[in-house]
């Protein structure tokens, strides 16, 4: 199945409106992702379909153009730790309307600067190039490479005892590490494999079958992303929990903990006219 199969990016729109709107008004980029799927009702299938070499789904990199058209037209916002919300002219939005929007955003470019025409997306975002171009670098490095950079993150995050052991007999698993939370302790088994895509459930599946009864908690950390069947299976009850780690997150651990990436801060420097008038 090719990116063809999906729907178009207008088709998106509306459904990305109902999705807040199920979610209580707000939601993340994953429950958004999930409730559009579901109200779309698009195939697993369809869902996995990569985009290009990313490690995004087509769907995934629709729906966040989506977003930023939607966001132009003042009908969501996002917080600085990636959750979305409509707006009150969101709400009001209806179907016809929802269909019209990359049309009408396209239009008010193309009057404010002849140049620049944002008519079918064809690069991401600035906010997220970084993190492809991170994503690009990771996917060329050694699996031996990746399994050591995934070791030194957990460190970093709080782990102790983190030892790499994966055999090709061991289902999956790359590693044992030890989280200490104050006063107790928990034994976490993780997986961490470059994976192009979606990684579905039967990953996860197959990870906690190797897990269980060798730890507290298991964790898979993946350059790629997890289909919402994937993510329901991590979570599935009365099962062991499994805690996905995306390429996405991934990237911001990194740049958090400053492995691999540096940040510059720009010092934006103006001067106050009125206070030397007042001197």
């Amino acid at each position: 199945m090719d990116s063809n199969a999906l729907p178009k990016y207008p088709d998106y729109v509306f459904p990305t409106l109902e999705a807040l709107k199920k979610k209580g008004g707000s939601a993340t980029i994953d429950e958004i992702e999930d409730a559009v799927a579901a109200i779309m009702k698009l195939s697993n299938k369809a869902l996995e379909i990569p985009h290009g070499d990313s490690s995004q789904s087509e769907f995934q990199y629709k729906l966040a153009w989506v977003r930023t058209f939607l966001k132009k037209y003042g009908a969501i916002d996002n917080s600085e730790r990636g959750v979305w919300a409509i707006t009150e002219k969101g709400e009001k939005v209806t179907e016809d309307e929802a269909k019209k929007v990359f049309k009408i955003i396209n239009t008010a470019h193309r009057n404010k600067r002849a140049e620049i025409v944002l008519t079918a997306p064809e690069e991401p975002h600035a906010e997220t190039s970084w993190v492809e171009g991170l994503l690009g670098v990771l996917g060329k490095i050694e699996p031996s490479a990746f399994e050591r950079l995934s070791q030194r993150l957990l460190r970093e995050s709080g782990f102790i005892k983190v030892e790499i052991t994966g055999r090709p007999s061991d289902g999956g698993i790359d590693g044992i590490g030890v989280l200490r939370m104050n006063l107790v302790s928990f034994q976490v088994l993780f997986q961490c494999k470059r994976w192009k895509g979606s990684v579905g459930a039967s990953v996860v599946r197959d990870f906690r079958g190797a897990m269980v009864g060798r730890a507290d908690k298991g964790l898979i950390i993946t350059t790629g992303t997890f289909t919402a069947e994937a993510r329901k299976e991590a979570t599935r009850d009365g099962a062991p929990a499994i805690d996905l780690l995306d390429g996405e997150t991934l990237c911001n651990l990194l740049k958090e903990r400053r492995l691999g990436v540096s940040v510059k801060l720009v010092e934006d420097v103006s001067v106050d006219e009125q206070f030397f008038r007042g001197i």
